[in-house]
């Protein structure tokens, strides 16, 4: 069973920057991708950004040129670089782990939360 632990998130003004941390266990070195998803209140969990084991980065259009998404050589820890934050960034946010091209993203943690005034 992988576990998560997301950390980062805080309240923030427009135009400001954080950056999330999503510390997985488990097999890592054999997880097909991880992503980081976010939910806003009252509104769908929708996908932010994506990685592959082989590094390879998806992105959703609203955060395009504004984040990052990364991980360490371990492949145990994933990172998204968020710049030029916007109100409608606020929400919080869910690591996830996609076991195999087969598998759905699951979700492990309980998120943090990020808030963005303007």
């Amino acid at each position: 069973q992988a576990q998560v632990t997301e950390s980062g998130g805080g309240m923030v003004q427009a135009g400001d920057s954080l950056r999330l941390s999503c510390a997985a266990s488990g097999r890592t070195l054999s997880y097909y991708a991880m992503g980081w998803f976010r939910q806003a209140p009252g509104k769908e969990r929708e996908m932010v950004a994506t990685i592959t084991s082989n590094g390879s980065p998806d992105y959703a259009d609203s955060v395009k040129g504004r984040f990052t998404v990364s991980r360490d050589s371990a492949k145990t820890t994933m990172y998204l670089q968020m710049n030029n934050l916007k109100p409608e960034d606020t929400a919080n946010y869910y690591c996830a782990i996609r076991g195999s091209p087969f598998d759905i993203y699951k979700f492990y943690g309980q998120g943090t939360q990020v808030t963005v005034s303007s």
